[in-house]
């Protein structure tokens, strides 16, 4: 099975800024950043296919940015402007092996492999 480990997470004032970090056993092509909040469905935040086709929920469009590095192992979360809108936590995702096609937004259902979660939470 494979292993996923976030960091990253944390307590901020709104307007700043966390980078969220997820590490992989193993490289899959298609990963995502999730979140959830109490009482509220895990819903995909930023999504990368490959090595830079990336997608985002409108909510976080111009603030948020996923990466990750050469060897595919690492995925980045960029977050800036936090609101505390933004407020859940988040969950780093991997796809399957078998790569079936998806169209965004990614759900969560379609993911066999996750993280335990980071806490970001933004303070007004």
């Amino acid at each position: 099975q494979l292993q996923l480990v976030e960091s990253g997470g944390g307590s901020v004032q709104a307007g700043g800024s966390l980078r969220l970090s997820c590490v992989a056993s193993a490289s899959r092509l298609r990963m995502g950043w999730f979140r959830q909040s109490p009482g509220r469905e895990r819903e995909a935040v930023a999504g990368v296919y490959s090595r830079d086709t990336t997608y985002y929920t409108d909510s976080v469009m111009g603030r948020f940015t996923i990466s990750r590095d050469d060897a595919g192992l690492t995925v980045y979360l960029q977050m800036n402007s936090l609101k505390p809108e933004d407020t859940a936590m988040y969950y780093c995702a991997a796809g399957a092996t078998g790569n079936p096609t998806m169209s965004w937004p990614w759900q969560a259902q379609d993911f066999p492999d996750w993280g335990h979660g980071t806490q970001v939470t933004v303070s007004a």
